[in-house]
């Protein structure tokens, strides 16, 4: 009797010791799956804080094993699709045929997955010959154009314009006999970042952004850089303008279209994205970073 009750004692005690090895193992697994808000490179003074710490919290953007989020750095395309795979949850408008996979992606990249879901909801697309560029820096207009894309933004003045460059370019699988004959493509056939597209934007005459007024008209009237905004991105740049998705740092009247976004620029972008969509809540009005926010004069109003 004495030997059954010492077993049962050592069984009791075996449980208790996995019992508290198995609270402590959660609790360190709840404490290493906690969001990092701060970085030891991002001080609140640093113009991109709110919106870094705001989406941090969020676990949408993370840092780096060091401890820092360098927020200068310029974002490649495969980052910027797995901070749009982890910042929206969209359903896919298209599917990735079978076998289709990139040439520069392969089976274990890091982003394989994010780039698929990119495609698939409309973001993004790859280059002709079956490239997607992982380690292409994104520009802000590109940027902009991918979140237009795939979420369907429109400006005010949406219903009273024609189609824009972007809407007339064909896809990159159309046939350059196609192109000259200027054979009308849906919008959702546009690429983002498609090698075709600045070419052809580039070859419009400087006139030919009268063809979508409205748009222009908010672009001209907004952005002090506005000539430099390729052609098929005005609707999309224009849209988010008057969403106020938008955020320029220094100076909300300077834009730079085509330089490299970089990771605070990336992230406010998506912050005021996700404010539009009533998802986040926006910056207080007071808050410093809230200057650098894109608010247009003209939203309602119709060019003259």
């Amino acid at each position: 009797m004495m030997q059954l009750t010492k077993v049962v004692s050592a069984g009791v005690s075996l449980l208790s010791l996995n019992l508290i090895a198995f609270t402590v193992g959660a609790l360190d697994t709840s404490a290493q799956s906690s969001p990092v808000t701060t970085f030891s490179d991002v001080k609140s003074s640093y113009w991109a804080e709110p919106f870094i710490r705001g989406l941090a919290a969020r676990n949408i953007v993370t840092g780096y094993p060091d401890g820092t989020f360098r927020p200068e750095q310029p974002v490649d395309r495969d980052e910027f699709a797995a901070i749009i795979r982890k910042a929206f949850d969209k359903p896919a408008i298209r599917q990735i045929q079978s076998g289709a996979v990139y040439k520069d992606i392969p089976a274990n990249h890091w982003a394989t997955r994010p780039i698929e879901e990119a495609y698939q909801q409309g973001f993004m697309s790859g280059y002709a010959g079956g490239y997607f560029r992982p380690n292409q820096p994104v520009s802000k207009v590109e940027a902009i154009v991918a979140l237009n894309k795939g979420l369907n933004l429109t400006t005010s003045a949406s219903a009273v314009t024609v189609p824009t460059i972007a809407q007339r370019v064909v896809p990159e699988q159309t046939t350059r006999k196609a192109v000259k004959r200027r054979v009308l493509m849906p919008l959702a056939f546009t690429t983002l970042m498609q090698p075709l597209l600045i070419p052809k934007a580039q070859a419009v005459p400087a006139n030919a952004v009268n063809l979508n007024r409205p748009a222009s008209f908010i672009i001209t009237n907004t952005y002090a850089d506005a000539k430099k905004i390729p052609q098929y991105a005005v609707g999309d740049v224009a849209a988010a303008t008057e969403k106020n998705i938008v955020v320029n740092y220094p100076n909300t009247k300077v834009l730079n279209p085509t330089k490299p976004a970089t990771r605070g620029e990336i992230t406010a972008l998506i912050y005021q994205t996700l404010v539009s969509q009533g998802k986040i809540e926006p910056l207080a009005i007071n808050s410093s970073a809230s200057q650098y926010i894109v608010r247009t004069p003209i939203r309602n109003q119709k060019a003259k």
